[in-house]
């Protein structure tokens, strides 16, 4: 994306703004000397430079609790944790919306030119779009993991909502899959699944670099948007429940020990098997809540996770057992 001569001096501007006072210890005044504009130009400056992720801010907890935990987290189940401070009583919605903005804020550490991106659909991610903060990649693919048609919506509008920002945020190509996020029929996905058009899309998450996610689950407080949006009826629910399903990623279902292949209604989901999302070299889950303990922990003995992005309440409930 080519960014005009003005814009390429406020960036200018903005990084030397920022120099100066976050490497320098210089006063707002100080800056505004030095740069010859007034103090409340050098504040709109650090706030481009936060904004465009000229400036990265790192909060160190002086406690030992959190590092405990991502420890143990990273003992017991072989990934990374990062912790998002959320006070106990905050609401559903609130805690979701603080760990999205963070896990939106850390995800720029995880991305970088040359890489495609895979995007599972759902309340979790639609939160983190929301915050996203812009940097502009080169030959950076953003694709949909999952269909998100049903019986009365095309799933259209919703999914690439999703999608559009990630795609602004870092300057990417992205690709949807406008299929059903359930077929009728395993034989008519398996058809589809042989059309070019459709093959080139599967081929292409199978070749994903990074892959982002929330969790599904039927038990969550934030009811998670397959279960909310038409996707299930009541059948496919009781089906579900016997099975001993505890979540989903990407529209796919598996049990408290990570079991997914004899599940029945997987073979009709739009989404990669199990199997393909393990083989992403980084698998980034943003987790909210206690309610999605149980998807987590099957989440995690399906080894779908490298990367962990969760509430401390929930990361403390975690490792108590």
């Amino acid at each position: 994306m080519a960014i005009s001569e003005k814009d390429g001096s406020r960036f200018r501007d903005a990084w030397r703004a920022a120099q100066l006072y976050y490497m320098q210890d210089l006063t707002m005044e100080a800056i505004g000397d030095e740069l010859n504009v007034s103090r409340s130009s050098v504040s709109r400056l650090l706030d481009l430079a936060r904004s465009r992720g000229i400036v990265e801010i790192k909060v160190i907890s002086p406690t030992e609790a959190p590092q405990r935990i991502e420890r143990e987290i990273k003992r017991r189940f072989g990934i990374s944790a990062s912790l998002v401070p959320v006070p106990d009583q905050t609401s559903h919605i609130d805690r979701l919306d603080r760990v999205a903005l963070s896990a939106a804020r850390m995800l720029g550490d995880f991305v970088s030119s040359n890489m495609t991106m895979g995007i599972a659909w759902g309340s979790t991610t639609s939160a983190v779009g929301r915050h996203l903060v812009k940097k502009p990649l080169s030959k950076f693919d953003v694709v949909q993991l999952n269909g998100a048609g049903n019986d009365h919506t095309t799933g259209v509008t919703y999914s690439s909502e999703i999608l559009r920002r990630f795609g602004e945020a870092y300057g990417a190509q992205v690709t949807h899959f406008p299929v059903p996020a359930f077929f009728d029929d395993p034989n008519t996905k398996a058809a589809l699944w042989r059309e070019r058009s459709a093959a080139r899309i599967v081929d292409m998450q199978k070749k994903v670099d990074i892959a982002l996610f929330g969790l599904g689950s039927i038990y969550a407080a934030v009811p998670s948007q397959v279960y909310t949006g038409g996707y299930l009826s009541d059948s496919d629910v009781a089906e579900l429940t016997a099975e001993g399903v505890v979540g989903d990623v990407a529209t796919v279902f598996y049990r408290a020990d990570g079991s997914w292949e004899d599940i029945a209604i997987n073979l009709r989901s739009s989404g990669p098997g199990l199997d393909v999302i393990r083989h992403i070299p980084r698998r980034l889950c943003v987790v909210s809540g206690e309610s999605r303990l149980a998807s987590l922990r099957g989440a995690l003995a399906a080894e779908l996770i490298t990367d962990l992005i969760i509430d401390y309440p929930t990361a403390r409930a975690l490792v108590q057992d």
